[in-house]
């Protein structure tokens, strides 16, 4: 399905505010309330929107410790064995296949250091791993967790 301005420019203001009203994001965009609303409704249909929902500060939670997991893992292990396991911990906010020579990388938030290291424990008796590699992280430098990169169709 192609995107035009309009499209793009809702889809902006959606992750700009994805509490806004139709109608403020009509007025942003130069539409109607029941306009916007029918263009929203498509984009979800079409796949372009995948749903809605809170963004949460972990730190504020008291999730203050967030790493980055290598996962290396024994012979022909599938993805979907590597999602199973790792999608049972709470603490992976993320996982994905990777190039290189670790088979997935984690993403993991953790309330401290022990949790963590809980965290990487549990996930370490899964019986393909054949071991980690992980990297703290410091500080954030680039957060843009709901980037929109540019829509060009």
């Amino acid at each position: 399905m192609s995107h035009d301005e309009l499209d793009r420019r809702i889809l902006h203001a959606l992750v700009q505010d994805g509490r806004a009203s139709y109608a403020e994001i009509g007025a942003v965009v130069g539409l109607s309330a029941p306009a916007v609303k029918r263009r929203v409704d498509r984009l979800r249909a079409a796949g372009a929107i995948t749903g809605f929902s809170a963004r949460l500060s972990p730190g504020e939670l008291g999730w203050t410790t967030e790493a980055y997991v290598e996962l290396f893992c024994r012979g022909r292990t599938s993805p979907t064995d590597i999602a199973v396991a790792t999608g049972k911990h709470p603490e992976v906010v993320s996982a994905c296949t990777v190039t290189g020579d670790a088979d997935a990388l984690l993403h993991i938030k953790a309330a401290d250091m022990r949790h963590f290291e809980q965290v990487v424990e549990r996930i370490s008796a899964e019986p393909f791993v054949v071991r980690t590699r992980s990297s703290i992280v410091l500080s954030r430098l680039v957060d843009r967790p709901d980037a929109l990169p540019e829509l060009s169709y």
